[in-house]
């Protein structure tokens, strides 16, 4: 949705980081503070785009970060057709998504939030018959309460039992943090879950059954874009207008006389910004360093939200290799080959079955919150792995054609228990300062549709503070 320009002209802001919540910041900056404002994007990598990314391989568009949006929020799709991009929708082709669990590959099933089943009887075939009795029975416990934010795996655990959580909750939390559902809290994954409780009579199921509500299963759950998500990092850059500053870190962010002073650069060539206003979209780590001064209370609310890392390996495979007719395979918690040694891959997703086109195309995701040393392995090592992992589920040996491993290390927002709290903390403390706002992944959801409603926010304050401000002098 559009909105109009302001006119707020002779003013500086600042918008530190280069990822999805920063383009969307400056870009609706713009929008609401017309064409006279300075907008400077400072991104300290040599790209725009964060964990947008997408390369060329075998000379195919290929996403290597985030590949597709929800719909459910529709923040995305908005800016997708605001931005003249709609021609460029594209949703997937509606092949199914399977889970491997004990030992074999059956289809996802349907109806459950994150793994949270809204009718016991689909999950049955990823379960044993003693597991699938235990899920069916969650409705007649006691109702539930939770009135403190507690870990995912321990609610769930006590409410359906251990197989339902590593067969389906923990693959799919791992699929949108890389965390594990050990660590991550119910209400900062879940919260439309644990809202719904109530209503629901305290049982899980139901709730899921309310968030879910009527299925309709014509209607696309995600979309992506034809040629990639350079598509939309490059549209937001023009669009924003912004002067852009790549490889420069922001050494400090600091209140001046009037308004903000940046350090950016090398030790050995600092130059310092001016900027009336300023939005930080960047990771916890950074952001935590950069408010230590400025605002204190929010850099120590920063400081416990942990980071994840993981990598995507992505291949084109010879002209005639068949996949399976599937969206992809998730994989549940402890699943081994045949010879009893672990998978690799936490999940493989057919991208030319999902989205059609040639060539033959997937990408294998890998790593959850804490595998440091899988992390570590070479890329040659990681490709041979993933090559055993996927000839074991689906009988494809072929060498790819094209290749590469992309690594996203330390940018994973872990939203571990208390994380709703800590970004009560962080929103409440910048509230308090004169032009300064926050956006980004950390605070409240992982996906583009939630850092697009967060940048927007962002924004919105930013220009409202400027606006008052002009009007005030």
């Amino acid at each position: 949705m559009s909105v109009p320009a302001v006119a707020v002209s002779a003013v500086d802001v600042v918008v530190i980081g280069g990822g999805i919540s920063g383009l969307a910041a400056a870009h609706r900056l713009r929008a609401r503070l017309g064409p006279d404002a300075r907008i400077t994007l400072v991104e300290q990598a040599d790209r725009l785009g964060g964990k947008l990314r997408t390369v060329e391989l075998a000379g195919t568009a290929t996403d290597v970060g985030a590949e597709a949006f929800v719909l459910r929020n529709p923040a995305a799709v908005e800016l997708v057709r605001e931005l003249g991009l709609g021609d460029r929708l594209i949703h997937p082709r509606g092949a199914s998504a399977t889970v491997r669990a004990g030992g074999r590959t059956v289809p996802l099933p349907k109806r459950t939030f994150l793994g949270v089943p809204a009718d016991p009887e689909l999950v049955r075939p990823v379960l044993s018959a003693a597991a699938g009795e235990r899920a069916a029975a969650e409705p007649t416990l006691p109702p539930l309460e939770i009135d403190d934010d507690v870990p995912v795996a321990r609610v769930l655990t006590e409410r359906f039992g251990p197989e339902l959580v590593d067969n389906l909750v923990e693959p799919l939390l791992g699929g949108v943090y890389a965390g594990r559902a050990d660590r991550l809290g119910l209400r900062a994954t879940m919260p439309a879950l644990v809202d719904a409780l109530g209503p629901a009579g305290g049982s899980l199921t139901a709730a899921a059954a309310r968030v879910l509500g009527t299925p309709a299963s014509d209607r696309p759950v995600f979309g992506g874009l034809r040629g990639g998500m350079t598509v939309l990092v490059d549209e937001l850059r023009r669009q924003a207008r912004a002067e852009v500053r790549l490889g420069l870190p922001v050494r400090e962010l600091r209140r001046g006389a009037v308004g903000w002073e940046l350090e950016i650069g090398s030790p050995g060539g600092v130059e310092v910004l001016h900027a009336d206003a300023v939005v930080l979209a960047v990771p916890p780590p950074a952001a935590r360093r950069l408010l230590t001064g400025a605002v204190p209370a929010a850099a120590a609310a920063y400081a416990g939200i942990e980071v994840g890392s993981m990598a995507v390996l992505s291949m084109v495979l010879p002209i005639g290799v068949g996949l399976p007719d599937t969206s992809g395979v998730l994989l549940a918690v402890g699943q081994e080959h045949a010879d009893g040694t672990p998978f690799t891959a936490k999940a493989f997703t057919h991208t030319s079955v999902k989205w059609g086109g040639d060539p033959v195309r997937l990408r294998a995701s890998i790593g959850r919150f804490g595998e440091t040393g899988l992390l570590r392995r070479d890329d040659a090592d990681l490709l041979a792995a993933v090559r055993a992992d996927l000839r074991e589920l689906t009988g494809v040996a072929a060498a790819p054609v094209d290749w590469t491993v992309t690594r996203w290390g330390g940018g994973l927002p872990q939203y571990g228990v208390g994380h709703t709290a800590a970004v009560s903390a962080i929103e409440r403390s910048v509230a308090e300062v004169p032009g300064l706002a926050v956006a980004g992944a950390a605070l409240r959801g992982v996906g583009i549709p939630a850092c697009v409603d967060g940048a927007r926010a962002a924004a919105d304050r930013v220009a409202g503070y400027l606006r008052a401000a002009t009007e005030a002098r």
